[in-house]
């Protein structure tokens, strides 16, 4: 696929430095991912130069040893990648996890924390932690460029560890709303890196599982936090749902410790320039990513002002952010209410009522597995019809059958729940949406991969900030949504804005997709030869 040229904006026409000293680092960084990919030997820095028909290339400047360098984690064994990739997954999933453990019981952490009379504030304390994911990947995600992937997915993983445990210890509710932002800035690490650790391990081709592992733990957490919690909360005391998750997360953190490997291209490009260093006394040698300033300022200063590019810029992300923040907004929506439901109006216990929390794991454990061979299938089909070229559009048609899907079981749910119908078939409405929701979840989140190969992670980041607003804002006001309209009404209304914006986007992306990654600059620059 031919490179493509995109110039930055001219000085004194109107465009912030900030911004065009971005554009020109993103040229660069296009340039070395071109580089990269050219059989493993990079071109000379600058221009390609043509001397009696070969490229002469700067024999000072590393890269990978070929295109079947063991050091590069495209290459790894299937063990090898399947065992980073399961840690980063469980990371994923504990933070989710935590981030709706609180729900049962709030009425016991009002109560003793003197949040009383305000089911806001309440509300609150659940939602504050998925603020936290917010904030977090925009300061997290820039820091992986620098120190790598696995040393910030440790620390990160550190950071909401030690502030969880504080969560069981907090005696006032201004102490527990700081715990809880703080931990879910940490815990927003594995999310932010996660999909980057995906792409720099696996082809396009293979992303869809991969995919489904990493995205059953931001989407299942948070349906099975409330699951394990309600007994908690029945049998000891609130204060355990932390204590329990933290013991967890401390065993994961010594597993990650032992089996997560760096994956990040730079990162390890870097270390084996400063072994070469060493090893021939060459001091000129310099990895294919040093061609840009790689400065903690530079670096900082693009990771965190690009999410906000994408969001501003880019009609692919803002579709696709509005459609990922309503999802993600109406999951935290039925997870601040759905205990309620079962222990008001069906009158179980607080324990039976969190079994309930099944039906929504059940239902994402089973659009992972689906989905995901849908997916590799038809892009795998797709992709041999299209001369054997991969488009990330490949991914879309599932959305088609999914979104609708997902609508059909929250109308389900809602009406079913308002009448106190049989407890199966409410469960069945979540488990249908559930189902459709993370099938279309999958699609989108390796469509953004693909799209945006070279500024995944800034993508997944813009997105990651949007649902995140909409996952701590939708709880505020789902009690009192709920009490005046009723869980039908409430229910067919919150289906009826995920479908029209569910069904149009994905016959958007099929037909003008193409158009829309030739007009935006961040994929062009991101596009690699396949």
């Amino acid at each position: 696929m031919p490179d493509e040229t995109v110039t930055a904006a001219e000085p004194g026409v109107g465009t912030p430095n900030v911004e065009r000293d971005i554009e020109d680092e993103e040229e660069k960084e296009a340039e070395q991912a071109r580089d990269v990919e050219k059989g493993g030997v990079p071109v000379a820095t600058g221009a390609e130069e043509v001397s009696g028909g070969k490229e002469e290339r700067d024999p000072n400047m590393i890269s990978w040893d070929g295109p079947d360098d063991p050091l590069n984690p495209q290459n790894w064994s299937f063990g090898q990648k399947w065992a980073a990739m399961g840690i980063v997954s469980v990371f994923t999933f504990m933070s989710p996890l935590s981030s709706s453990m609180v729900a049962p019981a709030l009425p016991q952490i009002s109560r003793d924390l003197g949040i009383t009379g305000d089911p806001t504030l309440s509300s609150m304390t659940l939602s504050i932690f998925v603020l936290g994911f917010a904030v977090g990947p925009l300061v997290l995600g820039p820091l992986s460029e620098i120190y790598g992937r696995v040393r910030v997915l440790q620390l990160a993983n550190l950071f909401f560890l030690i502030f969880n445990i504080a969560g069981g210890f907090a005696q006032s509710k201004g102490q527990m709303m700081a715990f809880r932002f703080l931990s879910g800035f940490g815990g927003g690490g594995p999310i932010a890196l996660g999909g980057g650790v995906l792409g720099d391990m696996f082809l396009p081709e293979q992303r869809g599982l991969a995919q489904a592992l990493y995205s059953l733990g931001p989407l299942s957490g948070p349906a099975i936090g409330p699951m394990i919690s309600g007994f908690i909360v029945q049998s000891i005391d609130w204060r355990w749902i932390f204590w329990i998750t933290s013991i967890v997360d401390g065993v994961i953190q010594v597993l990650g410790l032992i089996l997560l490997r760096e994956t990040y291209a730079p990162k390890l490009l870097g270390d084996k320039v400063r072994r070469l260093k060493r090893e021939t006394g060459n001091d000129k040698l310099y990895s294919v990513y040093d061609k840009h300033d790689r400065s903690m300022r530079a670096i900082l200063s693009r990771g965190m002002v690009r999410p906000f590019i994408f969001l501003g810029t880019e009609p692919l992300c803002q579709i696709i952010g509005t459609y990922m923040a309503l999802m993600y907004g109406v999951l935290y929506l039925l997870l601040t209410t759905f205990a309620e439901l079962w222990v008001t109006e069906y009158g179980e216990s607080s324990g039976i009522a969190g079994l309930n929390y099944l039906a929504i794991g059940a239902g994402y454990t089973a659009g992972s597995q689906i989905g995901a061979w849908l997916i590799d299938a038809t892009y795998r089909r797709m992709k041999v019809k299209n001369n054997d070229i991969g488009l990330p559009e490949f991914r879309i048609p599932i959305i088609l059958v999914s979104a609708p899907i997902s609508v059909l079981g929250l109308i389900l749910y809602g009406w079913t729940a308002q009448y106190k119908v049989f407890w199966f078939v409410p469960d069945l409405g979540v488990f249908i949406y559930g189902m459709g929701t993370l099938s279309a979840w999958l699609a989108i989140q390796t469509y953004l991969v693909d799209t945006y190969t070279l500024y995944a992670a800034s993508a997944i980041a813009a997105t990651a900030l949007y649902r995140s607003l909409l996952g701590f804002a939708f709880p505020l006001f789902a009690n009192q949504m709920y009490a005046a309209m009723g869980q039908g009404w409430a229910n067919t209304m919150l289906a009826f804005i995920t479908l029209i914006i569910g069904v149009p986007a994905p016959l958007v992306f099929l037909k003008y997709g193409h158009k829309l990654r030739e007009r935006s600059s961040m994929a062009r620059k991101s596009r690699i030869i396949r």
